[in-house]
């Protein structure tokens, strides 16, 4: 039948369409007009013909006739009634309903919260969203582009073809959405984008809950199956066992290199691999949570996962959102916490990512003294953008609520706290006021933390912050941030400088184990050793031990005493549970082997018993964060480089704590005690079930009436070389 003249396009508009120009493909496609009037028009490059079915028959109600340009066809089709498209590709017959001949998507509220920076939920808005239209299954698809001409979804779908699916924008919300008819979980996707100068490189979904695996870089249409939690019990109990009177020891690790597979095609273990191995092995160990370095999508696995270009998408290489999910749920049902390392400092610049995502700094500042940050070639976030704050809030939330993850440990705070962070003079911009504190960080951390407490009962955010902002954990409403924790980097570099200086200087460094103390309670504190010094050319844990080889072992036992027993949760990254005497690499997995060395087994031992002495004994972690739960018996004997502090929980008996960082041993050593009567030796580091000289006290001492240290009472000890001793009041 011939083609009414109202079915033709104009020439302006066919070949806007032709060059992927056109700004609103639902003015031009699909059915327009109603009853006599309809006519139906479709652009299907390389199509040889296209007919209009009806919606439940094969009957064809019309042929749509060629127009001026390949894949352009368009004709009358009289009534109203919904159709299908039967399309003739070159070797392939296929029948789907018209995306042009749907309405409008998303609702107003949703753009409206959305571009409030409040809709916290985007993860199930915007990105790919399986659902039906009437009986019709498909993909719902949207993407914020405000400054975007035009934005076409492609795919293997449609041979990332971005003529074939331009989207339709809504408004001035800058959102562009599309449904598309018949597809299903596992299309492969992307967002080719016009902008103002012309065509962007091809864009990854910033909503996508599932990534392709590297070295691809596109996205995937995720499943909308309902896990069947089992960890409801765990969850139950959680704001109590993570709270600051509870026992935290958290074993970081690279999920990538803890343990690798023999296949080099696919070296690295899938979640539930990785879970039949690592739960029992932490368990068996006594910590209480893994942290797990970014799982996010990342392009990059040098840069382990803190370079994320996937926000709600866990990295594919592990295997399908869904086997994390079974992970995570293992974990709870074995009593482990999880914990993930959170980004939202810095974005890789990645064509396909969202550097300039649609052809302007959208997520980043456009001032490079703002938005560029030059430690790690990477670009910053600008979180005084309502939209910004709101996808990385609900980036947040969708860690915490989706895959029910314990807390987010929030990756470099202090970058994100100070606007001349790693900057010369004249390479920042100061806030309104002149200063250099950044108000709009401050603020988004801020409404981060409050939304995760009201949305995400028990669940923890901690701080890496290595300065000295004050109230990081401290509450919101009294000016704090609202962090649960704090990682206390002072206490690290300290410690750490003092255990690498050789046992004859130490007395001339004797502060540099006590002025911890000086401040161990103006924060809520984890004490971290982790992945961050045990690469770069730091070295190894073992390594930064002085000493002979036998120094250095008791040096690293005595390290960890002191840690386990100083106010403060608990991390240690792998590797140091054995003392990897290698510097950590994240192409290759941990030395297992060096556990057939009695040394390396010893520690691992001494690990696993500082972690059940941690949880069994009040005393050890019930007021972490308070100041009336330590005492130092003596803090001064820096000629012999000894520290001896005590414990202290309500209702509990009190633990004392002495150290000696020196390679001699202390016989006859009066050491005044706060309660009289017997004190029992829980843990020498010294014995030779950790590889030590086996020097002690045989278990059980009782004190005497001879004041020393300030104390009425005191014990006579053996004080073994290079060790600690933890002994409990009572028997």
């Amino acid at each position: 039948m011939p083609v009414p003249h109202s079915a033709s396009l104009p020439d302006d508009i066919a070949h806007a369409l032709a060059e992927g120009r056109c700004e609103d493909p639902f003015a031009w496609l699909g059915p327009h007009g109603r009853g006599q009037a309809r006519v139906i028009r479709a652009y299907l490059p390389s199509a040889r013909a296209v007919e209009v079915i009806a919606h439940h028959s094969d009957l064809v109600l019309a042929k749509l006739a060629p127009q001026q340009l390949d894949g352009l066809y368009a004709g009358a089709v009289p009534g109203d009634a919904p159709y299908r498209l039967r399309i003739h590709w070159p070797e392939a017959i296929q029948e789907t309903e018209d995306p042009y001949s749907y309405g409008l998507l998303l609702g107003d509220l949703d753009l409206h919260l959305f571009n409030e920076g409040r809709h916290y939920r985007l993860g199930h808005c915007l990105g790919a969203q399986l659902l039906r239209i009437g009986e019709v299954p498909g993909v719902r698809f949207a993407v914020w582009a405000p400054n975007a001409r035009r934005v076409s979804v492609i795919g293997d779908f449609n041979s990332w073809d971005g003529r074939r699916h331009p989207m339709r924008r809504r408004g001035d919300s800058g959102v562009w959405e599309l449904f598309i008819p018949r597809l299903s979980a596992g299309c492969l996707y992307q967002y080719e984008i016009r902008g103002a100068q012309g065509l962007l490189p091809r864009k990854a979904d910033p909503l996508a809950r599932q990534a392709e695996a590297a070295p691809g870089c596109a996205s995937v249409v995720a499943g909308n199956q309902d896990y069947d939690w089992q960890d409801q019990d765990y969850l139950a109990q959680r704001a109590q066992r993570q709270s600051a009177q509870a026992p935290i020891s958290i074993y970081e690790l690279h999920a990538a290199s803890w343990r690798r597979r023999w296949d080099p095609g696919r070296p690295s273990l899938q979640w539930d691999e990785l879970g039949d191995q690592l739960i029992p092995y932490v368990q068996q160990l006594g910590f209480t949570h893994i942290e797990l370095l970014p799982v996010m999508a990342h392009p990059f696995g040098g840069s382990w996962g803190y370079q994320p270009l996937g926000l709600f998408a866990p990295q594919a290489s592990f295997g399908e959102p869904e086997a994390f999910k079974r992970f995570v749920d293992r974990c709870h049902q074995a009593g482990l916490g999880v914990i993930l390392d959170w980004v939202p400092a810095h974005f890789p610049t990645d064509a396909h990512g969202l550097a300039r995502f649609d052809g302007t700094a959208l997520y980043e500042h456009e001032d490079p003294r703002e938005g560029f940050h030059q430690d790690w070639n990477t670009l910053i976030y600008n979180l005084g953008r309502r939209e910004v704050m709101g996808f990385m809030i609900a980036s947040a939330l969708h860690w915490l609520q989706e895959y029910h993850i314990d807390g987010l440990r929030v990756d470099a705070v202090a970058s994100m706290l100070y606007r001349d962070y790693s900057r010369k003079s004249g390479e920042w911009v100061p806030n309104q006021y002149g200063g250099r504190e950044n108000l709009e960080n401050v603020a988004f951390l801020r409404e981060l933390n409050r939304v995760v407490r009201q949305r995400c009962p028990g669940a923890i955010m901690i701080a890496e912050e290595s300065t000295a902002w004050p109230g990081v954990s401290n509450d919101i409403e009294h000016g704090g941030l609202g962090f649960h924790y704090k990682w206390n980097m002072g206490w690290m570099h300290d410690s750490l400088r003092y255990a690498q200086r050789d046992p004859v200087h130490r007395r001339h460094h004797h502060r540099d184990l006590s002025f911890s103390l000086l401040y161990a309670f103006s924060e809520r504190f984890v004490l971290p050793l982790s992945h961050d010094e045990v690469v770069h050319g730091k070295g190894s844990l073992i390594n930064k031990m002085s000493g002979d080889e036998w120094q250095r072992f008791a040096n690293l036992r005595t390290l960890f005493c002191w840690m386990w027993t100083h106010p403060g949760k608990k991390l240690l990254f792998m590797g140091g549970e054995f003392a990897q005497a290698r510097e950590w690499n994240h192409d290759t997995e941990l030395d297992w082997p060096l556990l057939a060395q009695a040394p390396n087994a010893g520690v691992q031992r001494l690990i696993g018993d500082l972690n059940r002495l941690y949880r069994e004994e009040p005393g050890l972690h019930a007021r972490d964060a308070q100041g009336d739960g330590f005492a130092w018996l003596s803090a001064d004997d820096a000629a012999h480089s000894l520290y001896a502090y005590a414990r202290y929980a309500q209702d509990a008996p009190a633990i004392v704590v002495l150290l000696n960082f020196t390679p001699v041993p202390r016989p006859g050593y009066r050491l005044g005690v706060p309660a009289a009567g017997s004190w029992r030796e829980l843990l020498n580091s010294d014995s030779q079930h950790y590889g030590g000289s086996n020097l002690g006290n045989g278990g059980l001492l009782h004190s005497e009436a001879v004041p020393s240290h300030g104390q009425a009472q005191s014990l006579v000890l053996n004080l073994p070389p290079l060790a600690a001793l933890i002994l409990r009041h009572g028997s």
